[in-house]
C-alpha cells in the first residue's frame, strides 16, 4: 500500500472542520484505502481507536444497514459518549437508502467528523448540496497515476529490470488491485474484465434500467476506440446505425450520461480561447482508466495516441486541474488545464518525427499570446528543450513524473 499523498494533502486541512468530506471515484480506484489513510492520520494525532467508526457497504457484515434508520441506530450505539468527538467513515454510502437523512442528523449533532465515499455521480451532482445541506466538500479520486504505478510496481518481486514500465502502465492502467495479483496477462485481463463488468452491470445497466445491453456496449466501444478524437452524439449514432442498430442521438446522449454518472467515462469540453467561452458541441470522451480500454477493445498499437491523451487527462485531473480542449480559430490544443491562477497548455502525440508532425503539434499554439507554460509531450526520448516561442518539448514519462508543471 502506498500513501495517496496528493489527496491526503488536500483532505488533511479539513479534518475536524464542520464539513462533510465526500470522496468520489470509480469503483476500485482506491477510495477505501484512502479512507483508511485518513483514519490513520487522525489516529496519529492522538485520537483513540474507539472514536473511529468505520462502515464499508461492500462488506457483508454491514449488509444489515439498509437505510438511514439502520445507519443512525448503528452509529448512535457506537457513539455513546457525548463528551467525545467521533470520526465517521462510510464507504459506498450510496448503497444505503436515503443515507442523507442520517448524515444530516449526525452533522447537526456536532460531535461527528464525517467522511463518506461513493462510486456514483449522485454524490457529485448539484443535488448533493440539497441532500446534505450544502455543508460539504468533494475530493475526486482517480486510479493510480504513472508516478504511483512506478512506486508500487518497483516493489514486485518478479519485476524484470528490462521491462518497459510505461508500456505496462499504458496497457493495464492504474487500478490499485492489479498489484495484489500475479502479473500475468490472462490474470490481469480477467481482473480488469471483472471491474468493467461490475461497473457496467451495477452502476449503468441496473441503475438506469437499460434494456439494450448490446447497444450500450457498442457506444462504450466507440468511446474506447476514439479517445482523443472529437466526437458528437450524432457521430456515435451514425456509427451504431452502421452496426445495424437504429439509435437516436437523444438515446446516445442518455447512455453517455449514464456512463458518466458511473464515473466510467469523463467528458472534456472545448473552450474557445478567443471568445473565452465553453462550447456545447463536439467534446472528447476519455475512459476512467486505460486498463478498461485493454479489456474492451484490446491493445492495438493504432490506439496509442488516444491512450496517451487519456493518461495525460487523468494525470491533470488527479492533480486538481479543470481540463478543457482549447479551440483557437480552426486549430485545437489537446488540453488547457486550469487550477487557481495556474494555466498550462498541452499537446500530446506519440512521436514528433516528421516535419509535418512537428509543425502540426507546435503550430497548435499559434495565436496563443499569453505567457503560461506550453508543452508538447511525446514518446520520443532525449533532453527536453524549448523552441524560439518558449514551447517546451518533454518526453511524456518525464512530464507525468514532473512535480510542478507551472
Amino acid at each position: 500500500m502506498i500513501k495517496r499523498d496528493k489527496y491526503l494533502k488536500r483532505i488533511i486541512p479539513f479534518i475536524d472542520k464542520p464539513l462533510i468530506k465526500v470522496i468520489t471515484g470509480i469503483r476500485r480506484c482506491g477510495k477505501s484505502t484512502l479512507l483508511k489513510q485518513i483514519s490513520n492520520e487522525i489516529l496519529d494525532n492522538g485520537v483513540s481507536e474507539h472514536q473511529i467508526i468505520n462502515i464499508n457497504k461492500e462488506l457483508i457484515k454491514f449488509d444489515f444497514i439498509k437505510d438511514y434508520l439502520d445507519l443512525h441506530s448503528f452509529v448512535s450505539r457506537k457513539a455513546k459518549n457525548n463528551k467525545l468527538k467521533y470520526y465517521l467513515f462510510i464507504d459506498e454510502v450510496q448503497e444505503i437508502q436515503t443515507w442523507e437523512k442520517a448524515i444530516n442528523s449526525f452533522l447537526a449533532e456536532e460531535k461527528y467528523d464525517i467522511y463518506i465515499s461513493g462510486s456514483n455521480a449522485d454524490l457529485l451532482s448539484s443535488d448533493l448540496a440539497t441532500l446534505i445541506s450544502g455543508r460539504h466538500i468533494e475530493f475526486p479520486v482517480y486510479t493510480f497515476t504513472y508516478d504511483e504505478f512506478c512506486r508500487i510496481y518497483a516493489n514486485r518481486a518478479e519485476v524484470d529490470s528490462n521491462t518497459d514500465v510505461f508500456s505496462e502502465f499504458i496497457k493495464y492502467g492504474g487500478f490499485p488491485g492489479l498489484h495484489h495479483i500475479e502479473w500475468e496477462e490472462d490474470i490481469l485481463r480477467q481482473y480488469l474484465e471483472s471491474i468493467y463488468s461490475t461497473i457496467v452491470l451495477k452502476d449503468v445497466i441496473k441503475r438506469n434500467n437499460i434494456k439494450s445491453v448490446y447497444m450500450l456496449r457498442n457506444i462504450l466501444n466507440f468511446i474506447a476506440s476514439n479517445c482523443g478524437n472529437i466526437s458528437s452524439a450524432k457521430k456515435i449514432s451514425d456509427f451504431t446505425k452502421s452496426q445495424g442498430q437504429n439509435i437516436t442521438t437523444d438515446t446516445v446522449l442518455n447512455y453517455i450520461e449514464y456512463t458518466m454518472n458511473a464515473l466510467l467515462v469523463h467528458k472534456t469540453k472545448r473552450f474557445d480561447i478567443i471568445g473565452k467561452r465553453l462550447l456545447e458541441t463536439y467534446e472528447k470522451y476519455y475512459l476512467a482508466d486505460t486498463g478498461l480500454s485493454f479489456t474492451m477493445i484490446g491493445n492495438s498499437p493504432n490506439m496509442i495516441s488516444g491512450k496517451l491523451e487519456n493518461i495525460v487527462n487523468l494525470e491533470l485531473l488527479s492533480r486538481g486541474y479543470k481540463v478543457n480542449i482549447g479551440k483557437i480559430r480552426n486549430k485545437e490544443i489537446d488540453f488547457i488545464a486550469l487550477k487557481n491562477k495556474e494555466k498550462i497548455y498541452i499537446q500530446v502525440c506519440s512521436t514528433l518525427l516528421g516535419e509535418d508532425t512537428y509543425k502540426r503539434e507546435y503550430g497548435a499554439f499559434s495565436g496563443v499570446n499569453d505567457h503560461y507554460p506550453k508543452y508538447v509531450v511525446s514518446l520520443d526520448s532525449g533532453n527536453f528543450s524549448k523552441n524560439e516561442d518558449g514551447i517546451i518539448w518533454m518526453n511524456i514519462k518525464d512530464f507525468l513524473l514532473k512535480q510542478n508543471l507551472t
